[in-house]
């Protein structure tokens, strides 16, 4: 397993480190946020530790950009438990929010329990799914196309495609589909579904701009064809 670390603060680094390291994580590094979101597919993580200072304008922003390539497990530190502040994050997507001053031993003990409550059910025990034309392999994680061409999906995409196909036929609400692709509570995120719609689209679709696969129906959600 392997764990994005970001901290400004040299000591408080240094810290985090042993208790990822100690919780059984490879630590990576990040001198900031920017990079890591950019390169979140070609680099991914099993967790994300941030630590959020003071002067950050929106620190929701950091979450709803990595939020929007992955379903990583999230750890966000602050410097104060501002309730407000801590609803915001929890809304925007973090898994669990640390507030200043804070027992690196029980951070330890939550890291654990996190990595153990979201093991979930693996993808190889999932049946193979086939309909428009489609087959979901999800053992493999791979869509094959009427050519029989192999497309690999990230854990976003196939949350998504394996969402729609399933529910073939039905109308799915954007914030539903949140709820079912990342897990939280789907409001005033439909920007999310709108962007993983368009690169699940790029993938699977022969025309974007006329797909057969994920339509879009207006002011309510999307759906995937019954076969």
């Amino acid at each position: 397993m392997q764990a994005l670390l970001y901290s400004p603060f040299p000591d408080e680094q240094s810290i985090l480190h042993t208790v990822l390291s100690q919780a059984g994580y490879a630590v990576r590094i990040a001198l900031d946020l920017v990079q890591p979101i950019k390169n979140w597919p070609e680099f991914p993580a099993d967790l994300l530790l941030v630590c959020i200072p003071n002067n950050e304008v929106d620190p929701g922003k950091i979450i709803r950009a990595f939020r929007a390539q992955s379903l990583v497990n999230f750890i966000v530190i602050i410097e104060n438990e501002a309730e407000d502040l801590m609803i915001h994050l929890y809304e925007e997507g973090a898994d669990y929010v640390v507030a200043r001053p804070y027992s690196a031993r029980l951070l330890l003990v939550k890291i654990r329990a996190l990595a153990r409550r979201t093991a979930g059910v693996p993808f190889f025990s999932l049946p193979i799914i086939a309909a428009s034309g489609l087959e979901l392999d999800p053992a493999a994680r791979v869509i094959i196309n009427e050519n029989g061409e192999y497309i690999h999906l990230t854990q976003l995409e196939f949350r998504m495609i394996y969402t729609l196909m399933t529910h073939a036929g039905q109308i799915i609400p954007t914030n539903n589909i949140v709820e079912h692709v990342w897990g939280y509570s789907g409001e005033g995120n439909r920007d999310l579904v709108r962007g993983l719609v368009k690169r699940l689209r790029s993938k699977i679709e022969s025309d974007t701009g006329n797909p057969k696969y994920i339509i879009t129906e207006p002011g309510i959600g999307y759906y995937f064809p019954r076969a």
